[in-house]
């Protein structure tokens, strides 16, 4: 197949294209590299640097694609706060960008990422794709809003539409900016490096922590699964950890005591966050494979920056 991975440089987007190139999938990938390394890349994966919000060079590069994988966003939660216009921007002006271009050109999918993130507080853990969103930053506003126009553009213009709510996401070549870093990999370098790790609220705040590999097999099984269309698809462990818990695997993986502060003026956000995985284990087959210790292990295996 031919697929186009938009912020295929990042992260996710980085591990997703390189496991359909190894499948012997023609990828393309469209990153403007405000937050990925296409040097992540294999070499027979086409990339093109630019903003999703410029249609004709979209335009350029779906021709013959059989799928997208829309992943193109900014996605620091504290970011969004300090700037949610360019969230809304690039998170929700950029999908419609994409939509419209996807219509010009006849793709007939799109698989999205979304976040675990529109949930926000709700009462009733672990949380399931009929409950109701209750967003708590801009970028889960922007997520949930993007939600909403694929699915109401792809049924008006006939355009096959899933979105995956992908929890809290890990793995070896996390980015770790200076500020607003991913928790785990922020915890491993402090670990490594005999820093102290800050725990914001009271430390008992919980999270659903997704290997990649895993977040990746589902995104490769939402391409060509049946019965999916308009489906939004929780994809987490399934396993609620707390970030005490959180610290006492780094402790064992990294064989080092980590020292804890604690800063209870800064919200630590939402007090528990689990997905109900059991829409993504009927519809796409999902079965997480890497539990967290073992994920953290990879990570110290793989990362040249935590060994």
């Amino acid at each position: 197949m031919r697929f186009l991975v938009t912020g295929g440089a990042g992260f996710l987007g980085a591990a997703l294209a390189n496991k359909l190139a190894v499948d012997g999938h023609i990828v393309l990938v469209l990153d403007d590299l405000s937050n990925g390394d296409a040097s992540q890349l294999r070499p027979e994966i086409v990339f093109t640097q630019g903003d999703i919000n410029n249609i004709p060079l979209l335009w350029s590069l779906l021709g013959d694609v059989d799928c997208v994988y829309h992943l193109a966003a900014r996605v620091s939660v504290a970011e969004s706060v300090l700037h949610p216009q360019a969230y809304n921007a690039v998170n929700v002006g950029g999908t419609v960008s994409l939509m419209e271009a996807m219509r010009d050109t006849g793709v007939r999918r799109v698989v999205f990422t979304s976040s675990g993130a529109v949930y926000g507080r709700l009462p009733t853990q672990p949380v399931h794709e009929n409950d109701t969103p209750n967003p708590d930053s801009p970028y889960a506003v922007s997520k949930w809003a993007a939600e909403q126009y694929i699915h109401t553009i792809g049924r008006l213009w006939d355009i096959e539409t899933v979105a995956l709510r992908i929890f809290n996401a890990y793995g070896p070549q996390q980015s770790l900016p200076v500020s607003h870093a991913p928790v785990i990999p922020r915890f491993l370098h402090q670990a490594v490096t005999g820093g102290s790790v800050v725990l914001y609220g009271n430390g008992r705040q919980t999270r659903d922590y997704i290997y990649v590999a895993d977040v990746v097999a589902a995104l490769l099984a939402a391409a060509t699964a049946k019965a999916v269309n308009r489906q939004v698809i929780n994809i987490g462990s399934g396993v609620e950890t707390s970030l005490e818990q959180l610290v006492a695997h780094v402790e064992q993986v990294t064989g080092k005591h980590v020292n804890q502060l604690t800063n209870q003026q800064k919200t630590g956000g939402v007090p528990r966050l689990v997905a109900d995985i059991s829409r993504a284990q009927q519809l796409l087959g999902f079965r997480p494979l890497v539990g967290l210790r073992e994920g953290l292990q990879q990570i110290l295996r793989e990362d040249s920056r935590f060994q």
